[in-house]
């Protein structure tokens, strides 16, 4: 029986060119090689799976190989190249840091540096999990890093770039390689079935892309999985139930229940998801994500920004069509709240569950705001035509006029109707007379009678005195008993007159001056109405209280307020108080 190989290391690229998803690191490395300029020391770094240690492979293999191609790849004929594929070649070092991360370590390393190549030009050591070296093994190793003989170059592999020291990262030429898309991972795959002679749906390939977050070797493992389960026929039911993944036809589902505003049928999906085994927090990601892709479809520009495959990317065009965009946005922000709750929660299912009824109320409050809006006031109102136009059409469903439009309509006259507003009619027509609601009349009213007495105000000019003036502002305070904070300001402080018809507050800090500024507008109104002078103005001033001033004790304090108010002496005696 033939010994089985994992698709991850019997599809382990061996060429630059068969390298996927790391196009531009590639082309770059070739180019390198071809012009002859490379460096002592290389650092590739990248989240796991990606091809680090694969490149630094092709690497250090095309650069020892003695008949390179035009494309800058590896002849794989050459004594260099078929010592490297038969794994016996001496010109190769592959040290794991994670388990020799010490200082000895690194001094046995160094001493091996020295010996040149047997064959070829380089003697290539490769360290993986760099990150993993000690401090002192960090230190043992700058030097050599720095300066290491012309025969050896260092290719470090990392998947965690911020734990290594930045001496070690000024040494080297620093390679970030990306995650995979879910596009070049789902071709490779199909690549590897084909070659495996694996019938596999290509919904279910997507699913698997996603699964292995940007990982080829996650990704391969994953397909030797699946096999090893269902055998050459690989179906999308196989790979949700076998990988525990969500379908998305819970989410269509849900998605549906929401814009009906059906809690019933939302709360029984969840319960649904909940028997099948899955997480409920695995659950409220899912959905953000199914939100999300929604929203990404409104637009052709981001549909792009998807990740799957072509039918279930119909599905979700036509579903975003029937969503509108502002439930979308208030969906996807009740969602991430519940996700950021989740772990304080005691009652995480109730918290689930309150999260998808909201999300149902979003739909109901529209229809409410709309119900509302059409029964306002302002909508319900009755026409009664007192000369109907020459040329109308009565709708069976409604006895009002419909008045036709002609081409060239001429102006009418303007009409002054009391109590009365125009509709909006042909010009052409004679007007219609249109009685309104109450409340209506009654905001018309107070906004015209407001006018009237602001105009009434513009040109008056009579003289004043300062008893008058005195009088009338603190009269103010009987129209604002409840704004304890203005009231205080007016009996405890006066205008300074500082111009024939301009007075100046002064106020202790800046927020006791933008609270009075609130009332100012009142109080200006207020006193020309009441001294019939338009002129009146006050400008504001902010003077801090002196230090001294703030250090008064508190007997001081109270001889202050009792000058203001003799009445505190009379509660003090009635409820037996100490001054402290």
């Amino acid at each position: 029986m033939e010994n089985f190989i994992v698709s991850a290391r019997k599809y382990r690229p061996a060429t630059f060119n068969s390298v996927v998803g790391q196009t531009a690191l590639t082309t770059t490395l070739k180019n390198a090689i071809q012009s002859n300029h490379l460096a002592h020391a290389y650092l590739f770094c990248g989240p796991r799976g990606v091809g680090k240690t694969t490149c630094a492979r092709i690497f250090a293999k095309t650069i020892n190989c003695e008949h390179l191609s035009t494309e800058g790849e590896a002849c794989n004929q050459c004594e260099s190249c078929v010592s490297f594929n038969e794994q016996r070649s001496y010109n190769i070092h592959e040290l794991d840091a994670a388990s020799n991360n010490g200082v000895d370590d690194i001094r046995s390393l160094i001493d091996q540096v020295r010996i040149p190549p047997q064959i070829g030009k380089y003697s290539v050591y490769i360290i993986d999990e760099v990150h993993m070296l000690s401090p002192g093994a960090f230190n043992a190793f700058l030097k050599t890093l720095e300066e290491p003989p012309a025969h050896a170059i260092f290719i470090l592999a990392t998947t965690e770039k911020h734990k290594i020291i930045p001496t070690i990262l000024s040494r080297c030429q620093i390679y970030d390689f990306n995650r995979i898309t879910v596009a070049d991972t789902v071709a490779h795959l199909k690549y590897v079935a084909e070659k495996e002679g694996v019938n596999i749906d290509e919904n279910a390939l997507n699913i698997v892309a996603q699964k292995s977050d940007g990982g080829m070797r996650d990704a391969l493992s994953i397909f030797d999985q699946l096999v090893s389960f269902c055998g050459n026929q690989i179906t999308y039911q196989d790979v949700i139930s076998n990988l525990n993944v969500l379908d998305y036809d819970y989410y269509f589902r849900l998605v549906e229940a929401f814009l009906k505003g059906d809690v019933t049928n939302a709360l029984l999906i969840f319960n649904e998801v909940l028997n099948k085994g899955f997480d409920a927090h695995h659950f409220v990601s899912g959905l953000s994500t199914h939100l999300r892709d929604l929203l990404v479809c409104k637009d052709p520009q981001t549909i792009i920004l998807m990740e799957v495959g072509a039918d279930i990317g119909k599905h979700y065009q036509q579903q975003a069509q029937l969503c509108p965009v502002d439930f979308l946005f208030q969906a996807l922000k009740l969602n991430n709240d519940c996700d950021l709750s989740y772990r304080i929660s005691n009652n995480k299912r109730l918290l689930v569950e309150l999260t998808l009824i909201r999300i149902c109320q979003l739909t109901d409050e529209k229809k409410k705001s709309i119900t509302e809006e059409e029964q306002s006031p302002l909508k319900s109102i009755a026409v009664e035509a007192t000369q109907v136009p020459t040329e109308t059409k009565t709708s069976p469903a409604s006895p009002i006029p419909v008045v036709q439009k002609k081409p060239e309509p001429k102006p009418a006259a303007q009409h002054q109707v009391s109590s009365t507003v125009k509709p909006d009619i042909n010009r052409n027509t004679r007007p219609v007379s249109i009685s309104i609601s109450p409340m209506l009349n009654k905001q018309q009213n107070a906004a015209k009678e407001s006018k009237q007495t602001s105009e009434g105000l513009t040109d008056l000019q009579e003289p004043y005195s300062n008893t008058a003036f005195e009088r009338a502002w603190k009269g103010y305070i009987q129209l604002i008993p409840k704004i304890v904070s203005v009231v205080s300001y007016i009996n405890n402080n006066k205008p300074v007159k500082i111009e024939e018809h301009t007075y100046e507050l002064t106020f202790t800090n800046i927020f006791q001056e933008a609270d009075f500024k609130k009332e100012l507008g009142n109080i200006c109104i207020h006193l020309r109405k009441e001294l019939k002078n338009s002129n009146i103005q006050f400008v504001t001033k902010v003077v801090e209280i002196a230090e001294k001033d703030k250090r008064n004790n508190p007997e001081d304090i109270y001889r202050k307020m009792v000058e203001q108010n003799p009445a505190l002496n009379i509660l003090k005696k009635n409820l037996n108080l100490e001054i402290d």
